[in-house]
């Protein structure tokens, strides 16, 4: 079997241009990941997903730990063979979701103990419990059990939360399994204080991990501090390794973050933002539900390949939202999906031709003029 490994084949600036290799294959980097919380791209099947050009999925813990459990999953052979993706999986470690879904949560240095937002069941997470569902449901990258450090926090509140996730990344390093192709990422965390961020990643540099996640940013610090948060974090890990900005994010975060090192994004605004009737284009983004669409024949973004663009207008997907067809959901998904992939697509061409300031003046300039005056 093939053992984990990261290999970078061109840089521009503090951006690179890579490849991860993986018990399940390999993935491009820069990357955006399929947010496939509960086993599943919501509203796409493996094989649309899969069309848009994504290589890797994300799905999580804390889901996937109440329901279907991850015993079940390993009974049934394992996430890659029970969701149909045959190729990389990152899984959440789950700490996130305790903070923000679960009830009655209780944090000490043991773990977390909480009742789940699904049916109130008493449960226990630790770092340790955290390593063994991740074994269970075969994730290639498994990623350390944190705090994720609420925002705003003072700098005694971020150092002791960040002081904690460290002590379980060493907990994590011990219970890990390791396994050829298989990787434990460790978490960077100290909110948006310069000196924490430091201390964590020396703390995580002294641990034999396979790569970084940097968690703790998107969640209200604004773009602002986010990127002067990464231009403190990102230089301070081990370069060898990739950098995984967890939860991130717009379109805009994305491209400035490549600009600063960052090698892996996840996020659920794709998918979410399909849902809801919000479309990313080269234009910025587009609300299907206004009015302006009822009797548009023009498709949504004219440069993209994807099902709603080629074969639908804008007036037809304007109809399914107001119809409440779920034929709009599914088709607005699959737009916004191909859209990240095509971003990373030409970011990483970007990097290659040594071009990426171009590409990203140009990016903003396209942005900036909006989709008002295309009509």
């Amino acid at each position: 079997m093939t053992g984990f490994a990261f290999d970078i084949f061109a840089t521009d600036g503090k951006a690179r241009r890579g490849r991860v290799t993986t018990a399940h294959g390999t993935f491009e980097t820069p990357g955006f990941m399929a947010t496939a919380t509960g086993a599943t791209v919501k509203a796409m099947t493996a094989d649309a997903v899969r069309a848009t050009g994504a290589e890797l999925a994300i799905c999580n813990t804390y889901h996937l730990m109440l329901r279907p459990t991850a015993e079940r999953v390993a009974a049934l052979g394992g996430l890659h063979k029970f969701m149909d993706w045959p190729g990389p999986i990152v899984t959440d470690s789950g700490g996130f979701q305790v903070m923000s879904l679960s009830k009655l949560r209780k944090i000490s240095e043991k773990g977390v103990t909480f009742r789940s937002h699904i049916d109130g069941a008493a449960y226990e997470l630790t770092p340790e419990r955290s390593m063994k569902i991740q074994n269970l449901l075969d994730s290639d990258i498994t990623m350390a059990f944190d705090e994720c450090t609420p925002h705003p926090a003072t700098h005694d509140e971020a150092a002791q939360s960040m002081r904690m996730s460290m002590r379980w990344a060493e907990r994590c390093v011990a219970a890990f399994e390791r396994r050829p192709g298989y990787a434990l990422f460790g978490i960077n965390q100290g909110s948006t204080y310069p000196d924490l961020r430091h201390e964590s990643a020396e703390k995580l540099n002294a641990l034999p991990l396979d790569g970084y996640g940097i968690g703790g940013l998107a969640v209200g610090e604004g773009q602002e501090i986010m990127f002067a948060t990464l231009n403190e974090t990102v230089p301070a890990l081990k370069p060898e390794k990739p950098r995984y900005l967890m939860g991130v994010g717009k379109p805009d975060d994305i491209v400035g973050a490549v600009m600063r090192g960052v090698d892996m994004f996840d996020c659920v605004m794709p998918t979410r933002s399909g849902r809801t009737g919000q479309a990313f284009t080269r234009r910025g983004t587009v609300n299907i539900r206004n009015a302006r669409h009822l009797d548009d024949p023009r498709p949504l973004d004219e440069t993209c390949g994807c099902v709603a663009c080629t074969r639908h207008s804008r007036a037809y997907l304007h109809h399914l939202f107001r119809a409440e067809e779920m034929l709009g959901p599914m088709l607005l998904t699959a737009h916004n999906v191909q859209y990240y992939q095509d971003l990373m697509g030409g970011l990483r061409r970007a990097i290659e031709d040594k071009r990426l300031e171009d590409f990203a003046a140009t990016f903003a300039a396209d942005q900036a003029r909006g989709d008002i005056d295309a009509l």
